[in-house]
């Protein structure tokens, strides 16, 4: 574990800088993108000294990825999937409902490279602004979805307790989808004899996982939004009244992240490769996370700001 790296911490004016994504061509390369809670896409220069927005989704844009023609695409919690020109800001409608209903917590993604978008919806009965309604009821009602090139839409695993993240292993043999109520690593094999299959990739995570994402290392990096909270795993054990009943009372009482920055990367055989477990005080529930060429940018939930650390 390490806990002395320095983590620099970028303000870009907004609150909720949630996931981050790196252009790795382009006239933008190197460049750093995000999404805050008023609906902006925002360009972060790869110094962290300026800040441009791109555009806004009119939403709440939570994961977002490159696709190969240099758009961003953008999974909006209130609208679904959605493409960004970073030039104009220009956004496009990508798909919001599944089987003829709404989407309401449309939440990360992974592109393959074949163009299917594999995403993750967190779940069926709350959206973003409910988001502890869904963790402390333990709904499982999560999925993994892939949106093929056709515009066809496959549903290829339910009941996830909180599907959150979504990461491509690096011959794209199977696809990872993280489960941040059960604290795992979700894996779905796509090719050779266990296509179709699912298993862990990671078990009993140090804490509540939210995007992952594959960085140009090759390991799939983890944010770690928060420690795991005994309160909470208790909770998970009691009768749905009483989970229920806790979503109810005044939200000072109700179970909370707990202060810290952490994220991890792991191999495609689920091995522990990094843990950082950054002491900051500026910065806080590390919600996104992203390594290109030995750097690793971390996003926020809360933060008005982005952070980066060298390896």
């Amino acid at each position: 574990m390490t806990r002395s790296r320095t983590l620099q911490v970028h303000p870009v004016g907004y609150d909720g800088a949630e996931d981050v994504v790196v252009a790795t061509s382009g006239r933008h390369e190197g460049a750093v993108y995000t999404g805050t809670v008023d609906g902006a896409v925002l360009r972060v220069s790869h110094d962290g000294s300026r800040v441009e927005r791109v555009g806004s989704t009119g939403g709440r844009p939570l994961g977002i990825e490159v696709d190969p023609d240099g758009r961003l695409l953008v999974c909006d919690s209130h609208r679904g999937v959605l493409r960004m020109d970073p030039d104009t800001g220009a956004v496009e409608q990508v798909l919001a409902a599944v089987d003829g209903v709404p989407m309401v917590f449309c939440n990360n993604a992974a592109i393959a490279s074949d163009g299917t978008v594999w995403f993750s919806d967190s779940s069926r009965h709350f959206g973003i602004d409910r988001w502890k309604d869904d963790f402390v009821q333990d709904t499982a009602s999560g999925r993994l979805l892939a949106l093929r090139p056709d515009g066809s839409v496959e549903t290829v695993l339910d009941g996830l307790r909180f599907a959150n993240g979504v990461a491509l292993a690096p011959d794209e043999s199977f696809v990872v989808v993280a489960e941040t109520r059960g604290r795992t690593l979700v894996r779905h094999w796509l090719t050779g004899d266990r296509a179709g299959t699912r298993d862990l990739l990671v078990d009993g995570l140090p804490g509540y996982p939210d995007n992952i994402a594959r960085g140009s290392d090759g390991l799939i990096w983890v944010s770690i939004a928060s420690p795991t909270d005994p309160v909470v795993e208790r909770l998970g054990r009691a009768p749905l009244f009483v989970r229920k009943g806790v979503t109810k009372i005044p939200e000072r009482f109700q179970p909370a992240p707990k202060r810290t920055c952490r994220v991890q990367a792991y191999d495609a055989a689920g091995t522990l490769v990094h843990d950082l477990d950054l002491d900051t005080p500026d910065f806080h529930m590390a919600t996104g996370v992203r390594e290109h060429e030995g750097r690793v940018w971390i996003g926020s939930l809360h933060e008005p700001s982005v952070g980066v650390v060298d390896l």
